[in-house]
């Protein structure tokens, strides 16, 4: 039986692992995560659910809409319409969907019957008796037949490096060239429903999206609020305190937010959301002694469904390739 280690549990991985489970594979999935998932994120805050990383998806892909069809089958997602579509949404035209319990129902409806070991972090990888041998920080070791890396680029890189990996130039240069937008997100949960539309986007300013968590049907009995700040905010303020930063971006947004309907703040860093130069193939094949893959959303098309393409290819390669 062939098997396969995957490093990062977002949608890339587990479609990959999933993909690859079908096929027969002994497969683990390793995240350094307290949970699956990655940008499909949801936070409880106080008494509601809030949407902090992906705020929706689309499926233009066959491959992809049949998971669609799966996942509406059995209640994981709904449609949703935002009244102002997401600035890095490049599928206005098409059925947006959501998890009805918020997005990270989606991540683990997918990991369901997978290997997901979490909290493990990956200290090094390298070659070991015909196959590869990754070691975590709480002493695990992981081997098997093929290597598939779909955590963001940098980190690749960064764990490349501490690994001591030879990899060859022209690899180590197509993964440098993928770069992320960061993104500070800022979860607000509230006493009462908001009156604002159920999302709305900004084109300049601070701010680049407002959604309301609650319109979505994720946020419990309680209300809240997403804001997504620009990436020119984020990447200035991206080391700042993080209650300055999330009362500042909720103080802009006083017409939509009054100050007595705010009962408490939160605020996430994503360092790696929105690739926004990416790989121009779904996944790249390292030169290396056994099979070793980079793939995720810096890949291709990018976004949920990028992400998607990107693990299911990979896994086409390696049930090809071995």
């Amino acid at each position: 039986m062939s098997s396969s280690l995957i490093i990062g549990a977002g949608m890339a991985g587990l479609t990959t692992a999933r993909e690859l489970r079908l096929q027969g594979w002994d497969v683990i999935v390793l995240d350094k995560g307290r949970g699956v998932g990655g940008r499909l994120a949801t936070r409880r805050i106080e008494q509601a659910r809030a949407d902090h990383g992906a705020q929706y998806f689309s499926a233009t892909t066959p491959a992809f809409q049949e998971v669609v069809q799966e996942l509406l089958a059995d209640k994981v997602i709904a449609k949703w319409e935002p009244a102002q579509p997401s600035p890095a949404d490049t599928t206005v035209d098409q059925p947006h969907y959501i998890g009805i319990d918020g997005m990270n129902t989606v991540a683990k409806a997918l990991a369901k019957n997978l290997t997901v070991h979490t909290s493990e972090t990956i200290v090094s990888f390298r070659v070991d008796d015909s196959q590869w041998l990754v070691e975590t920080e709480s002493g695990g070791q992981y081997r098997a037949d093929a290597l598939l890396i779909t955590i963001p680029a940098p980190q690749a890189l960064a764990l490349i490096e501490k690994s001591g990996f030879p990899i060859t130039t022209a690899d180590k240069s197509a993964l440098s060239a993928i770069a992320y937008q960061p993104c500070l997100a800022v979860m607000v949960a509230l006493h009462q429903p908001s009156t604002m539309p159920n999302a709305v986007r900004y084109d300049t300013g601070d701010i680049a999206w407002v959604a309301d968590n609650a319109q979505k049907g994720i946020s419990l009995g309680q209300p809240s609020i997403t804001i997504h700040a620009s990436a020119d905010f984020s990447r200035t303020h991206f080391d700042d305190d993080l209650n300055a930063i999330g009362r500042q971006l909720v103080d802009q947004l006083s017409d939509l937010i009054p100050a007595d309907n705010i009962s408490t703040i939160q605020v996430h860093r994503w360092r790696y959301s929105l690739a926004d130069q990416r790989h121009p193939a779904p996944f790249l094949k390292a030169e290396a002694p056994l099979t070793l893959l980079f793939g995720g959303d810096g890949f291709g098309e990018g976004n949920v469904e990028g992400a998607f393409t990107s693990g299911l290819a990979m896994a086409n390669f390696c049930t090809a390739d071995l």
